[in-house]
């Protein structure tokens, strides 16, 4: 039977895809697949980001409930400490350590998806939710925005415990009302944009 010379030829010629690489691109494959995998060094971050919120919330929580002990003392048990100058610094400075707990939630689950893997249930159920995030930019604009609403509250504490000596003081509690207020505008212009 005779052979055709063309198959001849194409049985010489080894097939592209099953050939072993040579030396140095092995040795290309297994450092890229090293660089690649060392994505997972964000898990040092996002795991102690996460333990982070979980004591905060902890802390918030108790914050709370202490407050609401108190409060129930003084009402219906007839307490002697007046609770009216401690109740809402108290809150707003759990307030504020909530706040505190969300940025490192958003931070920690959004390195997880920018650089792991997304998560597949925020994915499905809510793709707009905080914490799915695109890209670092936008990761770093909601922190950003959480830490300013923060800082705010913990203004809004400070507020609440000053004791003004002269009309100057007054003056100036306007001016940085004023300036804060201006600072939401511009986040809300900001947030209108996007």
């Amino acid at each position: 039977m005779p052979i055709d010379p063309g198959s001849r030829e194409e049985s010489r010629t080894p097939p592209t895809n099953g050939t072993p690489p040579s030396p140095q691109g092995r040795t290309e494959r297994v450092l890229e697949r090293f660089l690649w995998n060392s994505r997972f060094l964000v898990m040092m971050a996002v795991l102690p980001s996460l333990l982070g919120a979980v004591v905060l919330f902890t802390i918030g929580t108790i914050d709370i409930i202490k407050i609401l002990i108190d409060t129930v003392a003084y009402y219906l048990l007839g307490s002697v400490e007046d609770i009216h100058d401690n109740v809402v610094p108290s809150i707003i400075m759990a307030i504020d350590i909530y706040l505190i707990a969300i940025v490192l939630l958003i931070f920690g689950l959004g390195v997880y998806r920018l650089f792991v893997s997304p998560i597949e249930q925020a994915e499905d159920h809510a793709p707009l939710h905080p914490f799915n995030v695109q890209s670092f930019d936008q990761l770093k604009d909601k922190i950003a925005r959480v830490v300013i609403l923060a800082v705010i509250i913990e203004f809004f504490r400070a507020v609440v415990d000053i004791r003004f000596q002269t009309p100057l003081d007054a003056i100036y509690l306007a001016l940085s009302v004023l300036a804060l207020a201006a600072a939401l505008y511009l986040m809300s212009l900001a947030q209108r944009k996007e």
